[in-house]
């Protein structure tokens, strides 16, 4: 007994399978890709009486034929052999994509010069409770939106009455689908990235009604002061695995744009971790598949994997192929690769408290490690602050110590740490008047003398400690002329 499902119900259940207007388009554009094409348009009438979006492309475009395949829901297994570059799997995702946003999906496409055209249109199918697509007439097809631009092989595809982004009466907010699309042109840059400046492969040009899209890069893979480690390829069943980790730039080794860019709309924190590629094409990121947790010291460490379509099943990557999981086989491995790459990430902010206590000859404050606590105190042996103890008696120097003490307990840790992680840039340490920094500079020249120091290792030693070092050509003019003052004095 044969139990077909009903058209007009599926249909519509069809329509909530997650996506969002940026990753339904790009699962659109996955088929221009698969189809060879070298430029993508994407097209918006949005203040329009009837509003619509389309996707053109000089792809191969399709004959009659293979137009019909490709509107047919579930047109391919899953299970089939595809071409080593097809982006596609299930062969829902046209059809899922579209109807996530609208309801009426038209395809032009243009084979050999000879055009094709079919539309679905979700009214039809629920009045009828069948499934027919609506076949055009040859003479109708000027009438298509944006139809005038193919003017060649390709395929253009339409979406009209747009429920899910203004409303079934197309009175919804227009200005909330300018946000969307403009989310959509940051999402596209960033998943399609590889393809935009052609890495591994053909490029592909992409706009948005003309405007050109730009590819973000989140491995800042140019930047000099990008760290890549050694690379690592996992054979499964004779399909390669290639997973090559990088360690971000420091903040003070980027511009402000770059290291504010490069943060991504989540923070860096939340966009550590792997980078699953399939094709080229960006699936998922941002995530440790619950082998490690995301912390704020290791929020620089970033790791690319490249796997074959081949894999989708081993990974599990769904119909919107925006989730995935590692096969047991990888599982392993990726731990390993977490241990190693979260290292140097460590170091590149570690690394900075480490010369607090080790390179600087004059440190103010010193860092403590005792198991796993770390503390930092303010460090009496500093000779300011010894021969300002000395010059207060023993009930004084007894006092002073206290205010020390408390003073170093009272350091903002938390406040600390939510400023560095949330804009590490902004966080100054504050400015000392002249007048008060000429005194500072003059009181440690002569201490440093009378330690017997000589001129230049005064300068040495000052020069390796906050806050000489960070307007060094300044303190160094200070002390040469304390230096002057003091002869001129004798």
């Amino acid at each position: 007994m044969e139990l077909a499902p009903r058209a007009s119900a599926l249909a519509e259940s069809l329509r909530d399978m997650g996506y969002s207007l940026r990753t339904a388009l790009a699962d659109v554009i996955d088929n221009s890709i698969a189809a060879g094409a070298r430029n993508i348009d994407l097209l918006a009438d949005t203040h329009e009486e009837i509003p619509a979006i389309g996707v053109l492309d000089d792809g191969s475009g399709m004959t009659q034929y293979e137009l019909f395949e490709a509107m047919r829901p579930g047109s391919q297994s899953p299970l089939e052999l595809r071409d080593a570059d097809d982006l596609g799997r299930f062969g829902l995702g046209l059809k899922t994509a579209s109807f996530s946003q609208c309801r009426r999906l038209t395809v032009l496409t243009k084979k050999d010069g000879v055009p094709s055209c079919a539309s679905w249109d979700l009214d039809t199918v629920a009045a009828r409770d069948k499934w027919v697509v609506e076949v055009p007439d040859p003479s109708g097809l000027a009438g298509i939106r944006w139809a005038d631009r193919l003017d060649g092989d390709g395929t253009l595809v339409v979406w009209e009455k747009l429920d899910r982004l203004i409303g079934a009466d197309g009175r919804g907010d227009r200005n909330d689908l300018v946000r969307q699309l403009d989310e959509t042109v940051t999402h596209l840059e960033f998943v399609f990235h590889r393809f935009l400046v052609g890495q591994g492969g053909k490029r592909v040009s992409m706009s948005l009604n003309d405007r050109e899209l730009l590819a973000f890069d989140p491995f800042h893979s140019n930047h000099p002061a990008t760290q890549h480690h050694s690379e690592e390829v996992i054979s499964l069943g004779g399909r390669m695995v290639r997973i090559w980790p990088v360690t971000l730039p420091h903040h003070d080794k980027v511009s402000k744009a770059d290291w504010e860019r490069l943060a991504g709309p989540e923070g860096y924190v939340s966009n550590q971790g792997f980078y699953l590629y399939r094709n080229r094409r960006l699936i998922l990121h941002g995530t440790w598949f619950r082998l490690a947790r995301q912390l704020e010291l290791t929020k620089l460490a970033r790791v690319g994997i490249d796997i074959p379509n081949t894999l989708d099943a081993e990974w599990k990557i769904d119909v919107r192929k925006a989730s995935a999981q590692p096969p047991p086989a990888v599982r392993s491995r990726l731990r390993r690769i977490i241990e190693k790459v979260g290292v140097p990430s460590r170091r590149a902010y570690t690394g900075r408290g480490r010369k607090l206590t080790e390179e600087s000859r004059l440190p103010v404050w010193v860092r403590i490690q005792d198991k796993n606590r770390i503390t930092y105190e303010i460090n009496d042996e500093h000779p300011l602050i010894v021969a300002f103890h000395t010059a207060l008696g023993e009930e004084g120097a007894d006092e002073f110590k206290r205010i020390l003490r408390f003073v170093a307990a009272a350091l903002p840790v938390q406040a600390l740490h939510v400023d560095v992680s949330a804009s590490p840039d902004e966080v100054r340490s504050p400015a000392i008047a002249s007048a008060d920094l000429e005194t500072i500079v003059l009181s440690m020249r002569e201490i440093l003398r009378a330690r017997g120091l000589s001129p230049g290792e005064i300068k040495d030693w000052m020069r390796s400690a906050d806050p000489f070092r960070s307007d060094w050509d300044r303190i160094s003019r200070l002390i040469d002329e304390s230096k002057t003052k003091v002869t001129d004095g004798a």
